[in-house]
């Protein structure tokens, strides 16, 4: 089993490495300003869903698995009004990354399948939580993506 406990935690540390490299990717050429613009009136921007997926690892991986003590505001994530520097926002993110990697690193045979419960979420084994965070992670990153394009558009 140690191979297999070594497989998981590289297999999920390279995943959230490259995860992370696509959304600075995508971060890149925005100005502040574009970073806190909806190309949209509904829906969200780009700023907001970095401090969401913030959150959502610090939530997740960070209070349940790594015991940090985080405390999610979950509505502020979209809401925040203060539009803290792109950069601040990056870092904060980067952060949350190192966390996730930390932690899916000091994971034992035994603690894949360890029962995992909190709220907002069905993953029962800590293993599922840090694969739906994944894909969680991902999904967003692709509506990143849409919004970047979009906001690269020139009017006609």
């Amino acid at each position: 089993m140690p191979n297999l406990t070594f497989t998981l935690s590289s297999t999920l540390t390279t995943r959230y490495q490259k995860l992370s490299t696509a959304l600075h990717d995508q971060a890149a050429p925005l100005t502040d300003d574009e970073f806190w613009t909806k190309p949209f009136p509904f829906g969200n921007s780009v700023g907001h869903l970095v401090l969401h997926l913030t959150g959502n690892l610090n939530y997740y991986i960070g209070a349940e698995i790594a015991q940090t003590g985080y405390i999610r505001d979950r509505p502020q994530e979209f809401s925040n009004a203060t539009h803290p520097a792109k950069q601040e926002v990056l870092n904060n993110f980067d952060e949350a990354i190192k966390m996730v990697i930390r932690t899916t690193e000091a994971q034992s045979t035994d603690d894949w399948s360890k029962p995992y419960a909190a709220k907002g979420t069905d993953a029962c084994t800590r293993l599922e939580i840090l694969l739906i965070c994944a894909t969680h992670l991902h999904h967003h990153i692709g509506q990143i993506l849409y919004l970047v394009f979009k906001s690269q558009q020139k009017p006609e």
